[in-house]
């Protein structure tokens, strides 16, 4: 028996390495990560190295648990100011988007397999919702920069949108292994008190659990090394229970890292870089046990109806689903289809497929092995092209700043002041004489290995090490003083614009010299007045307003969202890629009418 131990520990540990390792040929290549791991998996199963896993309800154990982890860490990663703007938008995909994903793909699968309605609508559900590790990863450590409300759609959507996915696959299983006769309207029933019941008890349990944390975190004086294992073990406290309840674990998880991440705690900057630590740990753990888990021998008699499923979700029921739930918000097509296109499918959709297999259903297998076959395409076709789809789409911003210098260090019992360590880098602001606020209390300077304070050591200069002590909410704004300047290439000065405009200039200065029809209203404006107008009452960076011959683009914003750059472009760079399925229904009346008057015979 001790043998079995260690060879179970060796096994498990060098299947953890090698796929720790591998980040560096994904980062190398470009690939999906999370694709990798499941590979490593895949290789290390029956099918490959013969690892016999074959325990569904041991598998999906593990996964709920690391998807619990995912969730909170995602949670406090997301400000609150990227939760309120992307909120409305994202809330309606993970709810009404998630739904009709579902309907669409069931339908789809009707038709090309053998599975009676209410397998082909489960089918549906398993594979409707986003995967939050895998759209994290590509956005956040994939470096793909794009609007601000654009990502925080993404995030929000993929962190939120697992509890309906799972409370319909669990209902539908239900219903499918009690064999009991179907009354539509008796079932629409109960999936709404259900996921009203799930949603709700999710969101008290996660509001509650939440202000719990940051109480606890804040009033008990633990040691530092405790500190983050209790909060994780607090997280997963909260999920179980929240499912005891009957309430969605998820949610409740998310929301608590949501209020966590943003209250102001002590060590905030510790409680992260030990959760990003277990994060990888938990993604790495489910995507090897779930590739252990399958059985690609028998991929070969469901491969085509699978391929075909995979491609219908990709290139139809996500789009329809997304243009159709961001109708009535201001995004853009190319916005529209990259959010269509990013909605990557991962380890979510297949956990829940093994719920089928735990309840016995006769035809759970091969449910489970479309399912991973359907995953396996949205990493490989969508995962691989994120960064250039988003080029293509002309959605990329340049970088605000360039290269920064800075470590965050703890200082015992101070929950609302860091002491940070800034390299003086060469062409910075400070580097060149800019004075450092006076919020900030410079301490210390450390020149050339010599000591010194902050009064004596003059001038700034690059190579200096400044420790700085701040309150806890403007250390971004000092980040912009010690921060390289960017290197702005052609690309970026077409971007933003010949030359710069003084946002608080009258826009009646910009009809005086552009004419591009403004009312008088619109002229007793600022120009920065008149494109957050423009914009719908909000501006983010690399926004652009339209004014007949010109465009105005936001080249910066404050903390508080106000603008404090604009550029101005006489020749607007080219659209980006037209993409026609997602025109507005005004947009596609214009057209109709177009070209109904094109085609039309000549009067007279």
């Amino acid at each position: 028996m001790d043998q079995g131990i260690y060879v179970i520990t060796l096994v498990g540990t060098a299947l953890v390495l090698f796929a720790a390792f591998s980040s560096l040929i994904a980062f190398r290549f470009g690939a999906p990560l999370l694709l990798i791991f499941l590979g490593i998996g895949l290789a290390a199963g029956t099918d490959g190295l013969g690892l016999d896993f074959d325990n569904a309800a041991v598998a999906y154990f593990i996964g709920s648990l690391a998807l619990a982890v995912i969730l909170f860490d995602s949670g406090f990663g997301t400000s609150l100011t990227a939760f309120r703007q992307a909120a409305a938008p994202a809330l309606v995909l993970a709810t009404i988007g998630v739904l009709l994903t579902a309907g669409l793909v069931g339908v789809g699968a009707y038709y090309v397999t053998d599975f009676s309605w209410l397998e082909s609508f489960l089918l549906g559900a398993t594979v409707a919702s986003t995967d939050a590790a895998a759209v994290f990863f590509l956005l956040r450590v994939g470096n793909i920069s794009v609007r601000e409300r654009v990502r925080s759609t993404l995030e929000v959507e993929s962190g939120s949108n697992d509890p309906i996915a799972i409370f319909l696959t669990l209902s539908l299983v239900s219903l499918i292994g009690s064999g009991e006769a179907i009354r539509p309207d008796a079932l629409a029933t109960d999936i709404a008190l259900g996921f009203l019941q799930q949603m709700g008890i999710g969101l008290v349990a996660g509001l509650f659990g939440g202000y719990s944390i940051v109480r606890l975190v804040t009033r008990l004086k633990l040691e530092q090394g405790l500190l983050p294992i209790f909060v994780i073990a607090l997280s997963l406290l909260l999920f179980a229970l929240t499912g005891a309840m009957g309430g969605s674990g998820f949610l409740a998880v998310y929301v608590a890292g949501l209020m966590a991440g943003n209250a102001r705690l002590r060590s905030t900057a510790m409680l992260k870089r030990f959760q990003d630590g277990v994060t990888w740990l938990a993604q790495i753990i489910m995507f090897l046990v779930l590739g252990l888990f399958a059985t690609p021998s028998q991929f070969a008699s469901i491969a085509l109806p699978a391929l075909f499923i995979g491609l219908f979700l990709i290139f139809v029921a996500r789009p329809v689903a997304v243009m159709l739930c961001l109708l009535p918000f201001r995004f853009s097509r190319a916005e529209t289809a990259f959010i269509s296109w990013v909605g990557l499918r991962g380890a979510v959709s297949i956990l829940l497929a093994i719920t089928p297999l735990i309840d016995g259903l006769e035809n759970g297998r091969a449910l489970f092995n479309i399912v991973f076959i359907v995953v396996l395409v949205s990493l490989i076709v969508q995962g691989w092209s994120v960064g250039p789809l988003a080029r293509r789409l002309a959605l990329t911003l340049p970088p605000r700043m360039g290269p920064l210098n800075k470590v965050e260090l703890e200082l015992p019992g101070s929950a609302h002041h860091e002491l940070l360590a800034y390299r003086v880098v060469a062409g910075s602001p400070v580097e060149r004489g800019q004075r450092i606020p006076r919020w900030a209390k410079p301490s210390l300077v450390v020149r050339d290995g010599r000591s010194m304070t902050y009064q004596y050591a003059g001038r700034l200069a690059a190579g200096d090490h400044v420790y700085i002590f701040v309150p806890d909410r403007y250390p971004r704004l000092l980040d912009r003083l010690f921060a390289s300047p960017v290197e702005m290439d052609p690309e970026d000065a077409e971007f933003f614009g010949a030359f710069s405009v003084d946002p608080d200039r009258p826009a009646a200065d910009i009809e005086a010299a552009y004419a591009p029809g403004l009312s008088d209203d619109e002229q007793k404006m600022t120009i920065a007045e008149l494109v957050r107008e423009k914009l719908g009452g909000r501006a983010e960076y690399g926004d652009r307003a339209p004014l007949g011959p010109i465009e105005l683009i936001v080249r910066d914003v404050d903390e508080d969202g106000a603008i404090t750059a604009i550029g101005l472009s006489l020749e607007p760079p080219a659209a980006g890629v037209s993409v026609p399925v997602f025109l507005s229904p005004l947009e596609l009346a214009r057209r109709l009418i177009g070209k109904k008057e094109a085609g039309a015979p000549p009067k007279g």
